[in-house]
């Protein structure tokens, strides 16, 4: 007999970091997890994750759980079909045309923007993505959500974006219940009802994909990528009521020290953009989860009488992030891209030398090819498996003897 949920149990946030094709790995930390409550007697049924948060193409993955939220096998089900079999095409125009419009016209005028001046010729970004707002539309069913809440099949999603007009990172939510929008320094909150334009928004890379127009906490504006300026990922779940959080990297939090006796070359402008990339998707997540950590351990100094006397408050954390470097993946099957856009990062200056460093972090942002996507699935599934203990007992799922 499948064992019931232990009563009082905390609420748990789920918070789905950035990274473009790299989000590929969440799905399968998220299977391992699926499997995981399986063996330990609880069999299939809602999703585990009351409070659900994403940033960028983890916002995507995010919305998929939330408006599934009644089924969570079912739910993974769908992003199990569609990352494992993903082409370049659902994301962004890989045509000749598609691709002399806008990636090969923007590098044109990089360089001869002096002399077209023109707004007209103005672009809006590298590559076209109208085929990911298909995609969206065809599989997020938004018009689940607000049933979902009000049954309590989830408590709240937050997607997170980045205005360009005001430079503050904003967090759009919707939630069972009404909550305060919260103010920081350089962050704000809305309550609004979330659809594909914030998914949209919150995945448009900066250069890469174009900015949408949103209504946001200060008017109208445009936004892009969520993760610019991000500089608390786990904040939005906390505020929304999370009080232990399962956080999915799509990167490693730390990588090894090495020295190099090469000569250094000059970087490309591939090189540089997967170095911006990196930074944007993978630096703050790695600090706020240390802070976290730090306030956890200072807060255990304090004696339980004391702490009323603070708004902080313990929150159990969780971290499964990539136990290798997703370049070094991407790099083995970079041929699966489409000729065009191969063309495309050979200009910006992606080679396949062996030598580190040549464009492999911009490539494994932009790799939406199912080799690709498959292989970080399957390191998902293994880097869970490695932690098991930790999850059953993050989750309290303890194995039927």
């Amino acid at each position: 007999m499948p064992q019931p949920p232990p009563p009082a149990q905390q609420i748990t946030g789920l918070v789905l970091s950035g990274g473009g094709a790299r989000a590929a790995y969440q799905v399968g930390v998220l299977q391992t997890i699926a499997a995981i409550r399986r063996d330990c007697g609880f069999g299939a049924g809602p999703n585990p994750f009351p409070v659900i948060t994403g940033t960028s193409a983890g916002a995507i993955n995010a919305a998929v759980l939330a408006c599934g939220a009644d089924d969570f096998e079912s739910a993974m089900a769908e992003l199990v079909d569609v990352w494992g079999n993903f082409h370049v095409e659902q994301v962004y125009d890989t045509g000749i045309l598609g691709m002399v419009r806008s990636g090969a016209r923007w590098l044109s005028l990089l360089s001869l923007g002096w002399l077209l001046r023109q707004k007209r010729m103005r672009p809006r970004s590298l590559l076209n993505n109208d085929p990911l707002h298909d995609l969206l539309t065809k599989r997020v069913r938004f018009g689940r959500l607000p049933g979902l809440l009000q049954e309590g099949h989830l408590k709240a999603l937050a997607i997170t974006a980045s205005s360009y007009g005001s430079g503050e990172h904003v967090t759009f939510f919707q939630s069972d219940a009404p909550v305060a929008p919260w103010v920081r320094n350089q962050r704000l909150a809305q309550h609004s009802p979330i659809g594909v334009a914030h998914l949209l928004a919150s995945a448009a890379i900066p250069f890469v994909f174009p900015a949408v127009r949103l209504d946001g906490p200060q008017g109208p504006a445009f936004f892009g990528d969520g993760s610019m300026r991000q500089t608390a990922p786990t904040s939005a779940a906390i505020h929304l009521g999370a009080e232990r959080i399962l956080v999915v990297g799509a990167g490693r939090m730390q990588e090894p020290q090495t020295r190099s006796t090469a000569e250094p070359q000059y970087p490309n402008l591939a090189q540089i953009a997967g170095h911006a990339l990196s930074s944007i998707f993978l630096d703050s997540l790695s600090v706020d989860v240390e802070r976290l950590r730090r306030i956890n351990q200072t807060l255990q100094l304090i004696p339980p009488d004391k702490r009323t006397n603070t708004h902080l408050r313990p929150v159990e954390l969780l971290l499964i992030a990539p136990s290798q470097r997703l370049d070094v993946i991407a790099a083995a099957h970079a041929q699966a891209l489409p000729p065009t856009v191969q063309s495309l990062l050979r200009t910006l200056g992606r080679t396949d030398a062996p030598a580190q460093g040549q464009g492999d972090a911009l490539l494994s942002y932009l790799l939406f090819e199912a080799p690709y996507t498959q292989a970080l699935m399957d390191l998902g599934r293994a880097d869970a498996a490695a932690q098991s203990s930790e999850i059953r007992q993050f989750f309290g799922w303890n194995t039927p003897a």
